[in-house]
């Protein structure tokens, strides 16, 4: 039974991972920081079957000594401070967490066991104002946020310390995906929350920010097969994530209320404060090599995510009603 460990399980990514990995039979360990209130909806359905232990990002001794105690085969580093307006509020904690904290898991693999295979998730945000579309794994990256540029050194770390130490270690350049899972605080997720409000009678308006901002967004369950996928082979590499389609923050929500039968000019209104200093406008990831290499494709459409995170929260918020 191969065993792995998991830093972010807590979150949409680690928490389908997870699932993943349970099903393909792993041992799978969490990595979790103390925290007074602990945060646990993602991963309550699998909680009786995961272990999680604590440590922290910014604290190089915690990391060296769950490693060692838990030996793991493959590790998967998703703990990260992964929201971009936060970044520029937080620059210095973010690159703490985001750049440093990779150097510190690295260090622990080299100084524990260099056998450890490694998974660093990397961003589609490190190609910020692009060089050239679509983007794949030579394009050069011009982070355009604080979150942007830690990712930048978390990415170049880790192919660091693969060509200095041999270790196994990957980096997967993942573009947006989403789920029913991501954090309210996201604009994919604020959307489909907000369009079931209003549907129930439980809001009537939408603020959002730059609406011309264009993505290519998939399904994260798809995605975290990916990350396996990468550990899984003979040669460490380097993998861009996509579908290789972009869109529109508006067409997103165009097809979010018009699941649920609502004009949304009718409710969305923009709101300059949500506009990023320095936006990235334009995104689209070029994944043919995962395809040959790693023989991976994406599975849900974009319109068929649309949907299933608007169902979601129709579904969660009408409980939340009737309760």
């Amino acid at each position: 039974m191969k065993r792995a460990l998991i830093t972010g399980i807590t979150g949409q990514d680690g928490s389908y991972l997870a699932e993943f990995l349970l099903d393909k039979g792993y041992e799978v360990y969490g990595m979790v920081r103390r925290l007074s209130v602990e945060n646990y909806l993602r991963i309550e359905h699998i909680k009786d079957r995961i272990v999680l232990r604590q440590a922290d990002l910014l604290d190089q001794l915690s990391i060296i000594n769950l490693i060692r105690d838990i030996q793991p085969d493959e590790i998967y580093n998703l703990a990260a401070q992964s929201f971009v307006p936060t970044s520029f509020e937080q620059p210095v904690l973010t690159g703490e967490f985001t750049a440093l904290g990779v150097t510190r898991m690295l260090e622990a693999i080299r100084l524990v066991n260099p056998r450890i295979k490694f998974y660093q998730a990397s961003s589609s945000e490190m190609f910020g104002k692009v060089r050239e579309t679509p983007q794949n794994e030579l394009t050069p990256f011009y982070p355009r946020s604080p979150y942007g540029v830690a990712k930048v050194y978390g990415h170049w770390i880790t192919v660091n310390y693969r060509e200095s130490y041999n270790i196994f270690a990957c980096s997967g350049i993942l573009f947006n995906h989403e789920s029913p899972r991501r954090g309210l605080e996201f604009v994919t997720r604020k959307i489909s929350y907000h369009v079931a409000k209003i549907k129930l009678g439980l809001a009537n308006e939408l603020r959002l920010g730059n609406l011309k901002a264009r993505r290519d967004w998939g399904f994260a369950g798809d995605y975290v097969k990916a990350m396996w996928l990468m550990l899984q082979q003979e040669v460490p590499s380097d993998y861009v994530i996509a579908t290789g389609v972009t869109h529109s923050v508006q067409e997103f929500v165009e097809i979010a209320f018009d699941h649920v039968g609502l004009d949304w000019k009718k409710y969305v209104v923009v709101d300059p404060k949500f506009i990023r200093p320095a936006e990235v406008d334009f995104l689209q990831g070029n994944a043919q090599k995962a395809k040959q290499e790693l023989g991976w494709e994406p599975t849900v459409s974009f319109e068929e995510l649309v949907k299933m995170m608007v169902d979601a929260d129709l579904e969660l918020l009408s409980k939340k009603k009737i309760n």
